[in-house]
């Protein structure tokens, strides 16, 4: 789908081309498509070592590994071994939680016959709809989901998913395209609230819970970004990935990145907004009255 904060930390372009390279492609076309199309294509203000450019440019140790030795832009060398040189500057943290804490009874449903399932699929962006009886204690693997509005203390949307394999505890996120609510997928209510409320309490981020554990990887600018330092972010993320695939179960190879995309109502074929289930396909809320929220 899209490359996580400890992908970005060991390997970025650089390891695209690499990859290129060692399966027999072209260095100058791999070279072109790595470095030109881009500035071509998005008419980037980004010198491409004519007459007049800035300088912007990075040095390689050699031609097959790519491993980069600096980074110059517009003259300046911005970093070098693998460390930055530009000075941090303190930002302001914009943000937005209007929603109160939530109690697990927000989360309850009654277990219904012919009830949409969400099926998350790995490494897809595109979910299936699945039909489940869930009345007949045989269904495996099927989690609470839900979208909480943090724009407005309104009561949280609840479905059911297929796909995310947790055994235990609950994952939560304030990013969650395109309207970037709290999401969350968990085996029981109160995890679900416990995880949903971590979210609220640190106004922004990324969670894994249990009964007796929080890790949490703070979001502060607008639920989305954080102000800390890349590498200690990428070592915070890739601890709760690890928490949730080696003690939680998930078998999906990026869970929070699975996450994410559960609300985008625009992707097929069903996905969970703040205002309930929506198909995709037909483009339409589902009557979702047979979950029979109690």
């Amino acid at each position: 789908m899209t490359d996580t904060p400890n992908d970005l930390a060991s390997v970025h372009i650089n390891g695209h081309v690499t990859r290129a390279l060692a399966k027999g492609c072209d260095l100058f076309n791999v070279l072109q498509i790595a470095c030109m199309n881009p500035i071509a294509h998005y008419d980037l203000e980004v010198g491409t070592l004519k007459l007049n450019d800035p300088a912007d440019f990075i040095e390689v140790k050699d031609l097959k590994d790519f491993e980069i030795i600096r980074t110059v832009i517009a003259g300046q060398v911005v970093a070098e071994d693998k460390k930055p040189l530009i000075d941090s500057v303190k930002v302001d943290t914009p943000n937005v939680f209007h929603t109160g804490l939530k109690q697990a009874e927000d989360f309850s449903l009654l277990r219904a016959k012919e009830t949409e399932v969400i099926h998350a699929i790995d490494h897809s962006l595109i979910t299936e709809e699945e039909i489940i009886d869930l009345t007949s204690g045989k269904s495996e693997d099927i989690l609470k989901i839900t979208v909480v509005n943090r724009y407005a203390d309104v009561p949280p949307a609840v479905a059911y998913v297929h796909g995310f394999g947790l055994k235990e505890g609950a994952i939560a996120s304030s990013v969650a395209h395109d309207s970037h609510n709290i999401i969350a997928v968990g085996c029981s209510d109160a995890l679900v609230a416990k995880a949903v409320n971590t979210i609220i309490e640190k106004r922004g981020g990324i969670c894994a819970v249990t009964d007796g554990k929080v890790e949490v990887l703070e979001l502060p600018i607008a639920g989305l970004m954080s102000d800390a330092d890349g590498f200690d972010v990428a070592e915070r993320y890739a601890r709760l990935d690890t928490l949730v695939k080696e003690h939680f179960g998930s078998e999906l190879s990026a869970p929070f990145m699975t996450l994410s995309f559960m609300a985008l109502l625009v992707i097929p074929e069903l996905k969970l907004s703040d205002k309930g289930l929506f198909d995709g396909r037909s483009f339409h809320f589902i009557d979702n009255t047979g979950y029979c929220q109690k």
